[in-house]
C-alpha cells in the first residue's frame, strides 16, 4: 500500500516513488491514478470508481497471488481513510501469507495545515463526516467530545451534494463550546492545480464552497489569524 501524498508529484515521497517504480501492477481510484500518470508507464493498471474500495482489495490480492509487485495507492497516507485498512483486513479475512508493506505518505490533515500555517501545533483531533461506514450518532458523539476538549479538528469528507446537514451540526455543536470568531481553515484539492484557501471562522465557514474535496481546520480557544495564515501557539515563552 503506497501512500501518494495530496496530489502534486512533488510531495510523493522517495520511497513511495520507488515502491511504485518496482510495481508491476498498480491498483486505485481512478482519479488519484490520473495524479500518477507520469509514473505509470509500461505498468497494468486497474482502477474503479469511489465506494469500490473493497473490490479494488480483491483484485489486488489476485493479482499478487499470481507472483506480481502490486501497489495499491491511496492519496494522502494508506492508514489514514485509506486502503490500508481493506486490504490487512482481506488478508486476515482470507488467511492470504502474502508479504504487505505500508509506504506512509504525507496526509490529507498536514497537507492543508501546511497550506494554512501552524493550525496544528497544539493537540488535534481528526473526524471524517462521512456517515457511509459509520453511524451518524457515533460521530455525532466524536463531534461533541472534541469541541467540549477544545481540540484543534481537522474534518475530513465535511460536504458533499447530498449530505449537507452533518456539517451544519458540527458548526452549532461547537458554537456551544467556542466563540463565534474562531478562525476556519479550508483548503480545497491541496497542492492540486485547482487549489483554494479559504479563511473563515466558526460563525460563517459553511457559507463558503466547501466539497468533498475540501479539508477544514476548526482552531481551539487560542488559534488566531495572523496575515493570511492560522496559528496555534504550543505554549513557548517567546
Amino acid at each position: 500500500m503506497i501512500g501518494t501524498g495530496p496530489g502534486d508529484l512533488a510531495h510523493l515521497t522517495p520511497h513511495a516513488k520507488k515502491a511504485l517504480e518496482e510495481s508491476e501492477v498498480v491498483v486505485g481510484y481512478n482519479y488519484y491514478l490520473t495524479l500518477l500518470k507520469p509514473l505509470l508507464e509500461n505498468k497494468k493498471i486497474l482502477g474503479s470508481g469511489m465506494k469500490r474500495e473493497i473490490e479494488r482489495g480483491h483484485m489486488a490480492l489476485k493479482e499478487a497471488n499470481t507472483g506480481k509487485t502490486v501497489a495499491v495507492i491511496s492519496s494522502g497516507d494508506p492508514g489514514v481513510y485509506g486502503m490500508a485498512g481493506v486490504i490487512w483486513e482481506l488478508i486476515k479475512t482470507t488467511g492470504s501469507s502474502l508479504e504487505v508493506e505500508v509506504v506512509p505518505g504525507v496526509t490529507a490533515a498536514t497537507a492543508a495545515a501546511a497550506l494554512l500555517g501552524a493550525p496544528l501545533m497544539h493537540d488535534f483531533a481528526v473526524i471524517s463526516l462521512s456517515d457511509l461506514l459509520t453511524p451518524w450518532e457515533t460521530i455525532k458523539k466524536r463531534i461533541e467530545a472534541a469541541a467540549v476538549a477544545d481540540f484543534v479538528t481537522v474534518i475530513y469528507n465535511p460536504k458533499s451534494i447530498k449530505r449537507t446537514h452533518q456539517i451544519e451540526f458540527l458548526r452549532e455543536t461547537f458554537l456551544k463550546h467556542r466563540d463565534p470568531h474562531t478562525p476556519v481553515g479550508i483548503v480545497k484539492n491541496a497542492y492540486r492545480p485547482e487549489q483554494e484557501i479559504i479563511l473563515a471562522n466558526l460563525h460563517n465557514f459553511t457559507q463558503q464552497n466547501i466539497d468533498m474535496f475540501s479539508i477544514v481546520v476548526i482552531g481551539n480557544a487560542q488559534t488566531y489569524q495572523f496575515n493570511d495564515k492560522l496559528i496555534t501557539p504550543r505554549g513557548y515563552r517567546l
